[in-house]
């Protein structure tokens, strides 16, 4: 009924007896309403910013190849399976060369009596600790992977509510143009009936000061709508937007699901389902810095060269330090506190979760409320009564006080309801970020 904000049966009769007539002086400019058009992405490949109409759809599809934090988190998950990569590596053995009984006196003196030996030497891990490594690397891994779904749905949100941003400015821009034009007509009407002894001179001069006044908000919305798209655009890292508009139907509303049944879906939130995994890195964590208190073991084998005799000989050592001092004590009580810290921070964020859920649940009952409160009760009383005024004043009967108040009253509820539709889907989209949903799931 009111999606598109525009002037009903009624105003537009008003505006047909105002017909005829026009503010002198300066140029009005026209806006441009929410229409429909299609733009066409290739999944995996950017075509470049749309340079027509924008559905939320698309906007987010843009959001989601080109965001330049996501790509971010993306590359951080790449970077954790590296880490796997690298924790699975043997240590390198080494290669040990050295030269004993050389430059001395007598018999030593020179090279003759030298020993040279040369062996290769490898590090042995006892406790398993490469595989404890991996195991904390591979569940790091998975732990990235929930930030990059937890990032996702931050820009899928991010991206949902500068959208309804911009298409609410581009609503209020398109209301401004009919108070703007509904002023300047109902101005010429009164300087008519000033010319014609019909109102005082007082009349005209304060229309004409309201007819200033509404020039000065027209061109506030059009700077506001400027903001909002170059914040929509840069959402999928553009400089400046090049859409021509976006396009959604404003008027599509649905009563908010129960709460209780809502929190069941707490689960999905990847801010929540990652700590299932922390909870095991750390675990992990325990048992790696337990093996790390194991002391590793370095064997070598070579050859001896005597130069004396030109014998060969082979040779093999084993070291092992002894755990007298260092038996990772502190490295131990380290992963074990921060095992006790995960899981107080897990109740945490689960509490936090639920409390920003209620919060997100109150937003969206209360602007839905308000919205359809202001849809079907409010806005075709304001416009009846602004007709009615308009009407009284064109027979005498009312004075144009009264006209200005219905006006003023009338535009006042399109503003409000356009506002509460706005934040009913922006309220949306922060419920469904917050139960892992995305807001275009059911659009």
């Amino acid at each position: 009924m009111i999606g598109s904000i525009r002037l009903s049966v009624g105003c537009a009769m008003i505006l047909l007896f105002f017909s005829g007539t026009g503010f002198p002086s300066e140029s009005s400019e026209t806006p441009r309403r929410s229409g429909t058009a299609a733009v066409t992405d290739q999944p995996g490949k950017s075509n470049g910013d749309p340079t027509s109409a924008i559905t939320l759809k698309q906007a987010l599809a843009l959001g989601l190849l080109q965001n330049p934090e996501l790509a971010a988190s993306f590359w951080e998950v790449r970077a954790a399976e590296a880490r796997l990569i690298q924790e699975g590596l043997l240590p390198n053995p080494e290669i040990e060369a050295s030269l004993e009984n050389f430059g001395g006196s007598k018999d030593l003196s020179g090279f003759d009596g030298a020993e040279t030996t040369i062996q290769i030497k490898q590090k042995i891990e006892l406790g398993g600790k490469r595989e404890k490594r991996k195991q904390v690397a591979a569940l790091g891994k998975d732990i990235a992977h929930w930030d990059y779904e937890s990032k996702r749905l931050d820009v899928v949100a991010d991206i949902s509510k500068s959208f309804w941003d911009v298409l609410a400015a581009q609503e209020k821009y398109a209301v401004a143009g009919e108070i703007k034009m509904v002023t300047e007509d109902a101005y010429n009407l009164v300087a008519e009936r000033v010319k014609a002894g019909k109102a005082p001179p007082l009349e005209e001069i304060q229309s004409k000061v309201t007819v200033t006044k509404i020039r000065i908000e027209f061109e506030q919305t059009k700077r506001a709508l400027e903001t909002t798209r170059k914040k929509l655009a840069a959402t999928w890292g553009s400089p400046r937007p090049v859409f021509e508009k976006v396009v959604a139907d404003m008027d599509l509303l649905a009563p908010p699901p129960s709460l209780e049944n809502s929190e069941a879906y707490l689960s999905q939130n990847p801010d929540l389902a990652r700590w299932d995994t922390e909870m095991g890195k750390n675990r992990a964590l325990v048992k790696l810095a337990d093996a790390e208190g194991v002391p590793d073991l370095t064997a070598g084998a070579g050859t001896r060269y005597f130069s004396e005799s030109n014998d060969v000989a082979f040779v093999m050592n084993l070291s092992v330090p002894i755990p007298l001092f260092n038996r990772n004590q502190g490295g131990i009580k380290e992963a074990s506190f921060n095992l006790v810290r995960a899981r107080e921070s897990r109740k945490a964020a689960v509490l936090t979760a639920k409390k920003n859920l209620d919060q997100a649940y109150q937003d969206l009952s209360a602007s839905y409320l308000t919205a359809d409160a202001l849809n079907k009760v409010a806005i075709p009383a304001a416009e009846s009564a602004f007709s009615a005024a308009l009407e009284g004043y064109r027979e005498g009967k009312l004075g144009y006080l009264s006209v200005l108040e219905t006006q003023r009253t009338f535009f006042e509820v399109k503003y409000q309801y356009v506002t509460a539709i706005v934040d009913y889907h922006k309220s949306k989209a922060d419920f469904e970020r917050l139960v892992g949903q995305n807001p275009t799931d059911n659009q």
